[in-house]
C-alpha cells in the first residue's frame, strides 16, 4: 500500500499576492530536510502539499517526524493512495485505518471531491464509505460533533487519498521568509527557547556564544552545540560563532566596580555580537531575557545594555515567567540538555551583589577605564566558526 504525507496550509493561506513566495520557501525547506531520507517528490495540489516517496528505501517514519518539526506546517496527515473508484476507496480505508478504528468508539467520515468528474458527490461518497466502515467495524458509532477518528477521503486529479486524524505541525512561517537575526545563546534554558520562537516566525538564525577558557571548559561549549543541534531540527542550518571572552571579562573585573560587572559585560557582548551579525547580514539580535528574572534583566539594566545597540534587539520571552519558558523547552526537547551542570561565562563571573538599577552615566564612566575598541576587536578577530545542521 503506497503511503504519502499530505500537508495543509496554515498561516500561509492568509497571505495575498505574495503567497507563492512562502509556499515555495516551505517546499524548499521540506526538500532540504527530507533529502537524506531517500528519493521523493513534493508537489502542490490546491491548498495541500503532497510528499510522495519514490522508492521503498525511503525512511517514512523519520520523514513524519521531520515534517512535524518544520515551521510553516500547521497540520499534516499520513495517507494512503487509492484508485479513483468507490470500491478501492472503501477497501483502502478499511485496511489502512483498521488499527485506528478498532481502538476507537466513535468516528465520522468527510469527503472532498476536487475532481468533479468523479461519479459521486462528496456527501454521497461519505455515506457509502461510512456505511462500509460500519459494516466492517460494527462496534463503531457515528459522532458528527466530536469523533475519536475523523476518516477523510479526498478525490483529486490523479488519485484519491484516504487518511485519519490530522497530526499537529510546528506552525509558524517557513524559515528564511523573514530575514536573518543573530541569537546570543548561553547554555541555559531561555536562549534556546528564544531562538526557537523567532525561527518559528520565519527568521533564519545565526548563533553567537561567548566562552571564557580556562574558566569555562569544552563540556560547556559542547552543551551549547548540542542545544543548537536540537533547535536546528526546527530552524534548519545555523551558523555558529564562538567568541573568546576571557580577556574582556578579566579587564572588566580589574578596572570596573564589581556591582556593575554584569551590565558592562552584557554591553560588550552586544558590541561583539553586532559586528558578527552585520557580517552575517542579520538585521537584528535575539536574546532570552525576561524582565526581572535576574539582576541583569531589570528594566534599568536592559536600557543600559541597549544603549550600545545599533540594531533592534528581539526578546521574545520578555513577558514570560520561568514556568512558561520551561514548558516550551520541554516541548521542543532542549530542557534536559539546558540543565546539565556546566557553567558558562555569565555564571562564572557573576558578582555577589549586582546592581539592579544601574545608572547609564555611571556605567559609561566605569567603561572609560577600558580599551573598548581593542577588547571588542580582539574578541571578534579570534572568533571560531562552525555550522550546525
Amino acid at each position: 500500500m503506497k503511503e504519502i504525507i499530505l500537508i495543509k496550509n496554515g498561516e500561509i493561506a492568509l497571505k495575498g499576492l505574495n503567497r507563492s513566495i512562502f509556499e515555495d520557501a516551505l517546499m524548499k525547506n521540506l526538500r532540504h530536510r527530507l533529502k537524506p531520507l531517500g528519493t521523493l517528490k513534493i508537489k502542490k495540489a490546491q491548498s495541500t502539499k503532497v510528499i510522495a516517496p519514490t522508492d521503498d528505501s525511503f525512511d517514512f517514519e523519520e520523514a513524519v517526524r521531520r515534517v512535524g518539526q518544520t515551521f510553516g506546517v500547521s497540520a499534516f496527515s499520513r495517507a494512503c493512495v487509492a484508485e479513483k473508484t468507490v470500491e478501492d476507496i472503501k477497501a483502502k480505508a478499511g485496511e489502512y485505518l483498521a488499527d485506528q478504528l478498532r481502538g476507537a468508539k466513535t468516528f465520522k467520515v468527510e469527503c472532498k471531491r476536487s475532481d468533479k468528474s468523479f461519479p459521486l458527490k462528496s456527501p454521497e461518497l461519505a455515506r457509502e464509505l461510512g456505511g462500509y466502515l460500519l459494516s466492517k467495524f460494527p462496534h463503531l458509532k457515528v459522532d458528527v460533533h466530536n469523533p475519536e477518528v475523523l476518516v477523510m477521503a479526498e478525490v483529486r486529479d490523479f488519485n484519491a487519498y484516504v487518511h485519519g486524524n490530522q497530526i499537529p505541525g510546528a506552525g509558524g512561517m517557513p524559515v528564511g521568509t523573514a530575514g536573518k537575526a543573530a541569537v546570543l545563546i548561553s547554555g541555559g534554558i531561555d536562549s534556546p527557547v528564544a531562538a526557537y520562537m523567532m525561527a518559528r516566525r520565519g527568521i533564519g538564525l545565526t548563533a553567537i556564544h561567548f566562552v571564557s577558557p580556562p574558566y569555562t571548559g569544552p563540556r560547556a561549549e559542547q552543551k551549547v552545540r548540542d542545544l543548537l543541534t536540537i533547535v536546528s531540527r526546527y530552524a534548519g542550518r545555523i551558523n555558529f560563532f564562538i567568541v573568546p571572552f576571557t580577556e574582556t571579562q578579566l579587564a572588566i573585573g580589574d578596572h570596573c566596580p564589581e556591582e556593575l560587572f554584569t551590565v558592562i559585560m552584557r554591553r560588550f557582548m552586544m558590541r561583539c555580537a553586532q559586528i558578527i551579525a552585520k557580517r552575517e547580514k542579520c538585521k537584528a539580535l535575539i536574546t532570552g531575557e525576561s524582565v526581572g528574572q535576574v539582576a541583569s534583566q531589570t528594566l534599568d539594566a536592559i536600557v543600559c545594555t541597549d544603549k550600545v545597540c545599533e540594531m533592534p534587539v528581539f526578546r521574545p520571552l520578555i513577558g514570560s515567567d520561568k514556568e512558561e519558558i520551561i514548558r516550551v523547552s520541554r516541548a521542543i526537547g532542549t530542557f534536559e540538555t539546558s540543565i546539565l551542570p556546566y557553567e558558562d561565562c555569565c555564571t562564572v563571573f557573576t558578582p555577589k551583589h549586582p546592581k539592579t538599577k544601574p545608572n547609564l552615566e555611571l556605567i559609561e564612566k566605569a567603561e572609560a577605564a577600558l580599551d573598548i575598541d581593542g577588547l571588542v576587536e580582539r574578541a571578534v578577530e579570534n572568533t571560531l566558526f562552525e555550522v550546525i545542521k
